[in-house]
């Protein structure tokens, strides 16, 4: 796989798992009581948590796997069939609507800073953000290089996050809740294929290892 090859896997599968134009009506109910400077750096802290998860999960997670006796193997079995329960819930649109009521506890509990929590973590960097890192940095094998460039995709798609969460109102107005929607069930298709082919790689390393 060239360099190009391997960057465009991570972004276009990160970039599905966290889905950030799905960010834009999340944000703006979290944040809604704030002044537009106020939710600018929201914003950029969800952003900078997100990726520092995202990064640990990259550079520590095999090695965590290894700790518990988990297998690379198994762990694409049951990354796979996580990813593919999230696919089925952004197909039926249950996603969005689940996303939302997490938005609104955090509003009802009082939270002072939405950033970590709803923002940085369960939207961008949710358990399945973190299974696809997971899954990205075991097909790196510990090549220096190819975690540089699951590195630099995460990084891009946390500066899209943080981008959709600025231009939030504007993203609400052209899309829409259906188009949301639309957006949502296109992308859990595309979802839906990478992870049965994470399945099929970790069955066929099980049984020909």
């Amino acid at each position: 796989m060239s360099a190009v090859d391997q960057f465009a896997a991570a972004f276009v599968t990160l970039i599905v798992v966290v889905e950030p134009f799905g960010l834009a009506p999340i944000s703006l109910a979290a944040t809604r009581a704030r002044a537009r400077e106020s939710r600018a750096g929201i914003a950029a802290r969800a952003s900078l948590i997100a990726f520092l998860i995202l990064v640990g999960a990259a550079l520590i997670g095999e090695r965590l796997l290894a700790a518990l006796g988990i297998s690379m193997a198994a762990f694409r079995i049951a990354g796979g069939l996580l990813l593919f329960s999230i696919a089925s819930e952004m197909v039926l649109g249950l996603r969005i609507a689940r996303d939302t009521r997490a938005a609104k506890e955090a509003l009802d509990e009082n939270i002072h800073d939405p950033a970590a929590f709803p923002l940085a973590i369960p939207l961008m960097a949710g358990p399945g953000a973190i299974a696809a890192t997971l899954l990205l940095a075991g097909r790196a094998q510990g090549d220096f290089f190819s975690l540089a460039l699951l590195i630099a995709a995460i990084g891009l798609v946390a500066l899209i996050c943080f981008g959709v969460c600025l231009a939030a109102t504007r993203i609400e107005k052209t899309l829409g809740a259906s188009g949301a929607l639309v957006v949502a069930k296109l992308l859990g298709v595309l979802l839906a294929a990478l992870a049965v082919q994470y399945v099929i790689d970790g069955a066929r390393a099980l049984l020909t290892g």
